[in-house]
């Protein structure tokens, strides 16, 4: 792009204002980029995408109104040549897949965002997929094999709004703390929790319980 081409649109669509004001900040102070507008929830995003027709997207997985992945999928058949970031707080290999597995083409986390963001953004629109090193490794690990394949194997059984609730349950949440953390009714939670235990043939909640342990355990983060 030289200096007389039009600078790259980026749209943040992130439920936590704080959130968007650092993006914000950090791809208004490139001067090949402006942020051409800011959503909170799926059906803001899709009618901001509709006026402003942005070169890529920084997406949040946990929108008030949609699980992420879905957002992802609803934004490629409104938009098919914006390019999606998902900016996460989950780091976990199985998230990130089933991101780039829904059509976006880069995944980095909150924590790295204001580091490497722009690095990342300038990867996707040069038409090449953004992972960080060490979340590529986890992915590579996963895929060929390693000693997590087992309950992973499980894992893909759950829907996507199912593993974040089993994420959450093996970091000790409430069942009220689950549904606080992902705006979801305390009676919506419990019908995921069934769910879960089915899918996974657990016998009750205990099980349940300890099933997501270990499995946080055996994929690093406790």
């Amino acid at each position: 792009m030289n200096a007389q081409a039009k600078k790259w649109r980026i749209a943040i669509v992130d439920d936590h204002p704080m959130v968007r004001e650092r993006l914000a900040d950090v791809v208004n102070s490139e001067p090949d980029m402006t942020v051409c507008g800011e959503a909170e929830t799926r059906v803001q995003a899709l009618e901001l995408l509709a006026q402003s027709h942005p070169d890529i997207v920084l997406l949040d997985l946990n929108l008030r109104d949609s699980q992420g992945v879905e957002a992802i999928k609803d934004i490629i058949a409104q938009e098919p040549s914006t390019h999606i970031l998902v900016i996460s707080m989950h780091d976990e290999s199985v998230f990130a897949e089933r991101a780039m597995r829904a059509g976006a083409r880069g995944y980095i986390t909150k924590q790295e965002a204001t580091r490497n963001v722009v690095v990342a953004i300038r990867k996707v629109l040069a038409g090449e997929p953004y992972l960080s090193d060490p979340l590529m490794k986890k992915l590579m690990g996963t895929m060929v094999g390693s000693s997590q394949g087992p309950v992973l194997a499980s894992v893909d059984l759950l829907s996507d709004r199912e593993l974040q609730v089993l994420r959450l349950l093996g970091l000790g949440r409430s069942t009220r703390q689950v549904a606080n953390e992902l705006h979801l009714e305390f009676s919506t939670v419990e019908t995921y929790r069934t769910r879960i235990k089915e899918k996974l043939n657990l016998p009750d909640a205990n099980a349940l319980r300890q099933y997501a342990i270990n499995w946080m355990r055996t994929t690093g983060k406790v």
